[in-house]
């Protein structure tokens, strides 16, 4: 199936049933009134009452059908969803953008216009991008292949295979979370066709010799504090998925708490990410009740797979923006752990071409949302020279 045009359109009956579940809320017994074992009731409240109450589904699906919305089969029969808005300007740079978990196609609609359209937003014309942002596979409208999730390289090639369809031969990538996992795969796979890559997670096992052992503590005390959901969620996310597809509340807790960890919000997160983007994100995953075909995606992809083995190449040239790490002696500090935050950077060039390094002054996972300003131009400025 070629591409065509795609409207993401929610049916009148599913909102109602939406809003009837969230009056019928039952609440656990013997919450904590803090954040220390999960989402806080407090806060749980006051988001699924706004959600219920001010949020307006039908508005935030209108803002997202004005970036146009395409839909894509695949020769092994998954069905794609993604944004594509060509750029303005004498020669856009077609790009890739792929989002993480827990997120979706929502991540990217503060950056679209800007990269595809500089000159409207205060920019240089001759930095406008053809921009393509594709759902992962079982993410929102995207399928996923039953009882076989994709593979981060089979991710890789799905995205080279969607572009060829669109027309581009030659582009540039860029990705956060999973995302940066699936962008390393396509320069790795398709180094005569990607130009240039942009990630923001390092996907390279921390070494434990010195020099890199501060990084390697920190990473393991995050992982202490903050990998549970990816061990349930790579072992038996089928059993997860019926509370999470069955409960607006439970799926709000599930993504909440994880956007105010990894967010650069210092306990507040409508102090980093708007509340509306929040709960369209909540919203995609509710209504396509994709939560449990999301979640598939770490139990497809065990710890071997995540990262690029030493003596591994990447031939296109590489940049990486990473997140603000909070110190402990921060005092805005929420968390008893710091976020990893930037690896040592002697640790990418045994596998990347690395060209651009930087490490945001604020800004937590995700970029897109938290400081689009700062995301776009840094991709503006990486990709600039690999234009021709």
């Amino acid at each position: 199936m070629p591409v065509r045009d795609f409207t993401i359109e929610v049916a009148a009956a599913d909102i109602d049933d939406l809003n009837a579940r969230l009056s019928a809320t039952r609440w656990p017994a013997g919450t904590r009134s803090d954040w220390a074992e999960g989402t806080e009731p407090g806060y749980l409240r006051r988001l699924l009452d706004m959600w219920a109450r001010e949020f307006n589904w039908k508005a935030e699906q209108d803002a997202l059908n004005r970036l146009r919305q395409i839909e894509f089969r695949s020769a092994d029969g998954t069905i794609v969803h993604a944004i594509h808005v060509r750029g303005t300007g004498a020669r856009p740079l077609p790009l890739i953008m792929t989002h993480g978990w827990p997120s979706s196609l929502v991540e990217w609609r503060h950056v679209v216009g800007p990269l595809a359209d500089p000159a409207a937003h205060g920019g240089n014309p001759g930095d406008s991008f053809d921009v393509v942002a594709p759902c992962l596979p079982g993410f929102g409208f995207s399928t996923s292949r039953p009882g076989a999730a994709h593979t981060i390289e089979d991710t890789a090639r799905l995205w080279a295979e969607l572009m060829q369809e669109l027309g581009y031969q030659r582009f540039a990538a860029q990705g956060c979370d999973w995302g940066a996992l699936v962008t390393a795969h396509l320069g790795r796979l398709f180094p005569d066709r990607v130009a240039a890559i942009h990630l923001g997670v390092l996907p390279v096992a921390p070494a434990s010799d010195d020099p890199l052992t501060a990084f390697d503590r920190r990473t393991a005390r995050w992982r202490a504090a903050e990998y549970g959901y990816a061990a349930i969620q790579g072992t038996k996310p089928q059993s997860l998925a019926y509370a999470l597809a069955d409960s607006p509340a439970g799926l709000a807790a599930w993504i909440a708490e994880k956007w105010r960890s990894w967010s650069d919000c210092a306990g507040e997160p409508e102090s980093a990410i708007d509340v509306a983007d929040l709960l369209a994100t909540i919203s995609l995953f509710w209504f396509t009740r994709s939560i449990g075909t999301a979640s598939r995606i770490y139990a497809a992809n065990p710890p071997e797979l995540l990262t690029l083995p030493a003596g591994t190449r990447v031939i296109p040239p590489a940049g990486f923006c990473f997140q603000h790490t909070r110190g402990d002696d921060d005092p805005r500090s929420f968390l008893a752990v710091p976020r990893p935050g930037a690896p040592p950077r002697i640790l990418a060039e045994q596998v990347f071409d690395v060209r651009r390094w930087a490490e945001l002054d604020r800004g937590g996972h995700f970029p897109a949302l938290e400081v689009p300003q700062t995301f776009v131009e840094e991709l503006r400025t990486f990709f600039r020279p690999f234009r021709t």
